[in-house]
């Protein structure tokens, strides 16, 4: 059958729409990957948050405690950078190969302090031998878990050093992230916690009672590395970025010292 001048054309811009929309499928799942995929500490949520706003490009977060993060890179999960709320996680995850080599590095400080909801937040005085399970009155002391959660070990550490741990161990409520943990207390379930100042700056529904002496527990710095399976192109530009005096302000705002 001979084609026309006409159906030919047709014909023609039918063959051209077919090879476009393919090559457009083909296209996407390309571009899919091009966004950069962050494992977090619960604690950076607020500042992460708007400093990837700002960045404007495609940032998907997963935040949690830094060692279930570390067990989830260790299990194959797919990520591009993770920044842990202490060293011990960011090494767990350095030894098993898993970090890019030489994009690790200290990059934010924190403090701990002790919170209450805000109609019991009087004023605690925080030195060795204070009556903290005086204070808890029966009730609980919201932690992230404290062998595990960068925040609830800091915590076990810094009341030992101070000698009060062994008063108040049976009466810990061990929460799976500091969030969790700084939850309990702004729901009125438990009538202190020990959490990050960062976090307690986020929450409205709890107030700083206390600061804990940074020389009771091990400095608090959060590492940030590319991981060695990262496959975003965009990688070491945002990791860049968020070490750059433009983002700075977002991090500082929110309590963290940045330290480089």
């Amino acid at each position: 059958m001979t084609i026309n001048r006409r159906s030919w054309i047709k014909v023609a811009a039918a063959a051209a729409t077919a090879a476009f929309l393919s090559l457009t499928s083909l296209a996407a799942p390309a571009a899919a990957q091009e966004k950069v995929t962050v494992f977090a500490a619960a604690s950076m949520k607020n500042a992460l948050d708007n400093a990837n706003k700002a960045w404007g490009r495609d940032v998907t977060v997963s935040y949690a405690a830094s060692s279930a993060l570390a067990k989830q890179i260790e299990a194959g999960a797919p990520a591009d950078i993770f920044i842990s709320a202490d060293l011990d996680w960011m090494k767990y995850v350095s030894d098993r190969k898993l970090v890019k080599e030489g994009t690790q590095s200290s990059w934010l400080g924190n403090r701990i302090v002790l919170v209450a909801a805000k109609d019991n937040a009087a004023p605690v005085e925080i030195k060795p031998g204070f009556d903290l399970a005086g204070l808890l009155k029966g009730g609980r002391l919201a932690m992230g878990e404290p062998n595990a959660v960068p925040a609830g070990k800091y915590g076990k550490a810094a009341l030992e050093k101070l000698g009060v741990w062994s008063s108040v161990e049976k009466s810990v409520a061990s929460a799976e992230s500091v969030r969790a943990a700084l939850a309990l207390v702004s729901r009125g379930e438990a009538p202190y916690g020990i959490v990050y100042q960062t976090d307690a700056a986020a929450n409205p529904g709890v107030a700083v009672v206390g600061t804990f002496p940074e020389d009771v527990h091990p400095p608090i710095i959060y590492p940030i590395a590319i991981l060695s399976e990262s496959k975003s192109p965009d990688a070491e530009a945002y990791l860049e970025y968020l070490k750059s005096v433009k983002a700075a302000p977002f991090f500082e705002k929110e309590g963290f010292t940045v330290l480089n």
